[in-house]
């Protein structure tokens, strides 16, 4: 389960980072060695990419955690002091 999930986090991430990189500029996102960029939006593909990348692994993560406790009826994570 939790390979399909990151492989399914892995396509939406890849798109919502295509969608919110059009929001900021109608090219394609420069790769480090692009010669006809800037350092800033280098950096700012990166930063976005990398956080994109992160917030869809989290939620997928989530939602298969929740998923197997849903199913199985324990949760596969770690539990905080007292619960």
């Amino acid at each position: 389960m939790a390979l399909i999930a990151g492989v399914l986090a892995a396509r939406a991430a890849n798109a919502a980072f295509q969608s919110l990189w059009s929001m900021i500029d109608d090219r394609e996102p420069p790769e480090p060695t692009t010669a006809e960029t800037t350092t800033p939006k280098v950096v700012a593909a990166a930063v976005l990419e990398a956080g994109t990348q992160a917030a869809m692994g989290a939620l997928a993560t989530r939602v298969a955690a929740q998923t197997f406790n849903y199913l199985f009826g324990v949760w596969p994570g770690k539990q905080q002091p007292g619960d």
